[in-house]
Parts: structure tokens; sequence; C-alpha cells
């Protein structure tokens, strides 16, 4: 080795090549464009890692959160974009890399970019969706109006609610409508107004301005408590041509903010003479009606006197004694035949009668209050009754003879 060869360390190398490139006026601040690969957003830290690439080389890329959270569009994989930055060396790996302060997408502006993107992503969550949006009330007593109180905005619906509606209330949430923290301030001013439960409908806006002008309204935040307000929310910003996140959420998007006005209230004069006119039509049909129900009931009349209580008595009566002799008759024919039907019994009873038997010569055998119906059933020392036609003869059974006449086995009892 020779003696005038100078010997670095490799820090000291490192801190060398860094000098150079930090000294280098061309390398201070540039624009270069690429592609972002590699794309990674530290949660914690904030800072944004990637590489930037074209069709040759590729270098990598750090963008610090305090530079980071400026960007408005969200950073990913395959985007084309023009980066503002210098060039460095990390002296601990001996890695040269670009330092970002600007992310700009190429072709298209950073604010248009980042207002598809939160667009796109918000639709697919269904804040969009026109399931969500609720009916803005026709006659609201107490209107909320969420927007800034210097504004020509204000002044245009005080205006207009006043002209149309002088009955409504009016309850103001001021909010800055644009800058630093305008979001944040439009955020908490619905939702304050909104938790207090006494509005009707809330109109939300501002007059017109440029994309950076109504960037506030465009905050995904604020976009989602005007989804969740219970209130439905009318969203005006801007001119006509103008769009913003909010007005995609909102109940109703109105073109501007005195159409919002004009939208949540009737005007007072013309609905008197909506009503005048609508009386005064109703009042022709009233008398058509009165004469119609006049001729019903003169002719009910004449039904109810033939329906009267007399007619109807007189009627019942009638009934009553066409009932009255056809029940004499039916009772007359029913104990006719029930006197038939007793004489024919009593006959079969009579011809049937033991005493008529008895009184022909013969005795009714009975054992124990039954009658004996052959000499079969006895048996020797059995007592038994004879009823006779004019007397009852106890007797006691001796002897039982079997006879036999005409083929026939017969019993020949003796009694003592």
């Amino acid at each position: 080795m020779s003696g005038s060869s100078l010997v670095l360390s490799v820090s000291q190398l490192n801190f060398y090549v860094k000098s150079l490139l930090d000294d280098d006026p061309k390398l201070r601040q540039f624009l270069i464009r690429g592609e972002i690969s590699n794309f990674t957003h530290h949660s914690k830290t904030g800072h944004f890692y990637f590489t930037l690439k074209d069709e040759r080389a590729a270098v990598k890329a750090v963008m610090f959160r305090t530079y980071s959270s400026q960007v408005k569009f969200a950073p990913q994989n395959g985007m084309k974009v023009v980066a503002s930055c210098s060039l460095s060396v990390y002296e601990r790996d001996g890695v040269y890399q670009l330092y970002v302060y600007d992310l700009m997408p190429d072709g298209v502006g950073s604010l248009s970019l980042a207002f598809e993107q939160r667009k796109e992503k918000l639709a697919a969550q269904g804040l969009f969706d026109a399931a969500h949006k609720r009916p803005i009330p026709e006659f609201p007593s107490v209107v909320g109006v969420v927007t800034s109180e210097q504004g020509a905005a204000l002044r245009d619906i005080l205006n207009i609610l006043g002209r149309r509606n002088p009955l409504a209330t009016v309850r103001l949430a001021p909010a800055a409508v644009q800058g630093e923290g305008a979001a944040a301030e439009l955020t908490a001013a619905l939702k304050r107004l909104d938790s207090e439960g006494k509005c009707d409908v809330i109109l939300l806006g501002r007059g017109g301005g440029s994309m950076e002008d109504l960037w506030a309204f465009n905050d995904e935040e604020l976009a989602r408590a005007v989804f969740a307000s219970k209130a439905p929310v009318i969203s005006a910003v801007g001119h006509e041509t103008d769009y913003t996140i909010c007005d995609f959420v909102a109940d109703l998007r109105a073109p501007t903010p005195s159409a919002a006005a004009e939208l949540c209230s009737i005007d007072a004069r013309e609905s008197l003479a909506t009503l005048k006119a609508a009386w005064q039509l109703k009042g022709g049909r009233l008398w058509e009606r009165l004469e119609r129900a006049e001729e019903r009931i003169t002719a009910l009349g004449e039904r109810l006197e033939q329906a009267g209580p007399a007619q109807r008595v007189a009627r019942s009566g009638e009934a009553v004694a066409l009932l009255k002799s056809r029940i004499d008759a039916a009772t007359g024919r029913r104990l006719e035949q029930a006197a038939g039907q007793v004489a024919a019994s009593a006959r079969l009873l009579e011809a049937y009668s033991p005493l008529k038997t008895v009184s022909r010569g013969y005795a009714v055998v009975r054992r124990g209050g039954e009658v004996v119906p052959d000499g079969q059933t006895l048996c020797p020392g059995d007592r038994i009754t004879l009823q006779m036609r004019d007397a009852l003869v106890e007797a006691k059974v001796e002897r039982i003879e079997k006879v036999e006449q005409g083929g026939v086995l017969c019993e020949k009892e003796a009694y003592i």
C-alpha cells in the first residue's frame, strides 16, 4: 500500500459523500418524475417510505410526517407522480435517497385525485346510497344553519327564510368555511346543532370559490357527521357547477345556499293564494254536497216513515196473530194424536194385564216378589205366593213332578 494513500473509515466515506451531495445546489431542491412502488405508510410515525422508478432505474425515497400530512391524496403503488425533493445519503446504511417535500399526481391535480379517491371510498361504504336519504319537511319550524357568520351565504339564507317563512326559527352554528381547521369547525358545529335535537332540517354550506376554497366540505369526518345526523341535511356549497363530498352524502343537494333556503321553506304568500283558491273551489263543491245531502235526507225521511214504529207494530201484530193461529192448529193436532196413542196403549195394557189372566181362573206365581215363569226354577222348600182373582195364597213347594203333555215336558207342582 502506498504511503500517500488516504485511508478512510466507512463513516468518513459516507459523511464525505453526503457532504458532496448536500453541497450540490442542483440536488438541494429539484423535481423528479417516477412511478411509486413498495409504498409504506408507517402507522406510528406517519412517514411515507417508497421507491420511485422508471423503465431503467429506481431510487429510494422518504417523506416525513411534517410533509406527508399535507398530501391531499392517497399515494398508491403504480401511481405516476412528480416529487419535489432533495438528494442526500443516509449515513448509517450508506444509501443515497430522495427526501420528498411535496408530492403531486403526474397529469392530474392532487386535489382532483384526492376528491375522486375519497368519493370512491365513501360510495363503496354506502354513504351515498339513496336508501339512506330522508325527506325534507315541507313546513319546518326550526331551521339549523352551519356556515360562516360573516359570509354572504348566511345573509342570503336569512333573507329568503324571512320572506318565505317568517314563522320559522333559525338556529345558527357558526364555523369557518375555508382554510386550516375549517373542516374540524364545520364538523363540530354540525354535531353540536344536531345533538340539541331541536332542528327539523339543517343547512350546511357556503358561497362559491375555488376547489381549494371548498376543500373543507370534502373532509371525510364532516361527511360521516352529515351521514350520522338525526335531522335531514341539505348541502349547499358553492355554485351550481360545484360538487363536494357533502353534496353526495347529504339528504338533498342544493345548487346554492339561496336555493337551499327555498327548498326547505314554503312561500307564505304563495301558500295563502293556493289556500284561497282551494277554499273557493271547495266552497262551490260544498254547496253541491249540501244539496245532495238534503235530497238524501228527504229520501231517508220517506223511508223512515214507511219503516216507522207504528207500521212495524201493525205488521208485527199481524205476524203474531198468524203465528198464534198456526200454533193453535198444530197444538190441536198434536193433542188428538196423543189421545189416540194413549187409548191404544191402554187397550194393549189391558190385553196383556196379569189381572185379566187371573180373572179367567189362573194364578200368578211369585217368589220373593218376582214372577216364576215355569217349574224349572223352583226347588222343594221354596216359599211362593199365588195371586188369584180375589186372594193371595202363601204356599211351600214340597215336590216337583215332571209330566209330558203333547210331546213337551212340563212340571207338575204340588203345594201345601
